[in-house]
């Protein structure tokens, strides 16, 4: 099909091939939801994705897996962090993600599948035109985030108790090599940690290996650890 489209007229062949070489960019449910559970964004149809991140030792210490419907929300997303003994699994039920153990209702929908607020603690979240999460707001807590024209994370700034945390993720100019990036992390104004990533991608542009270089500054003295991440996707 496209190479039929590249026969067309010069006047149509410019747009109709340049539209199809264009990656394809992060939904507002993939890229809010990645900033929120910590995990790589990715794009196009994705049924279904693990991302299991392997420390220097080849020791587990976190894994994100979800299930996704054809339209591309989360029906179920599972998070384990080994290295903490931490974890839940959510349930897309109605307009609530549940506790697959508990079946308690923990984080309350809005819109078609996208994140509006978790009761308990009194946080709610605001979306932009587009849908995308653009803040946060809790009792004692105020996130804003940032996005790149095509849906793109790239960081966020939280503040509470007095304090300010601000996360900046620079992607790699390669527009098919989004999580190829350089990241900082800032307290009140200081950094206190650098990564750096580079990946391995699949024909959809999403990454199937990554290595993650983390300079923890926090620290005295600063600490350097290097870890591996592993993703298996599945798509319609």
């Amino acid at each position: 099909m496209k190479s039929l489209f590249c026969l067309l007229p010069v006047a149509l062949l410019l747009s109709a091939c340049d539209d199809n070489s264009r990656p394809v960019a992060y939904t507002p449910e993939m890229a809010s939801f990645s900033n929120e559970f910590d995990f790589d964004p990715l794009r196009g149809p994705v049924k279904d994705f693990s991302q299991t991140l392997i420390n220097e030792k080849g020791e587990v210490t976190k894994r994100v897996s979800a299930r996704l419907s054809e339209e591309g929300c989360f029906d179920l997303l599972d998070l384990h962090d080994v290295e903490n003994n931490t974890g839940a699994t959510l349930l897309l039920d109605a307009n609530y993600y549940i506790d697959a153990n508990s079946q308690e209702k923990r984080i309350l929908l809005q819109g078609k599948c996208q994140l509006a607020g978790i009761e308990s603690i009194g946080l709610k979240w605001e979306t932009n035109d587009g849908g995308f999460i653009v803040a946060a707001r809790g009792k004692a807590l105020q996130i804003d985030y940032r996005y790149d024209a095509e849906g793109y994370p790239l960081g966020k700034t939280s503040v509470a108790g007095g304090d300010k945390l601000e996360v900046y993720s620079t992607p790699s100019k390669d527009a098919r090599k989004k999580l190829d990036y350089v990241g900082t992390t800032s307290l009140n104004g200081k950094v206190v940690g650098k990564v750096t990533q580079a990946c391995d991608y699949d024909r959809h542009d999403n990454p199937v290996s990554c290595e993650l270089q983390v300079e923890d500054d926090s620290v005295t003295p600063a600490l350097s650890q290097r870890y591996t991440i592993k993703n298996s996707i599945d798509y319609y």
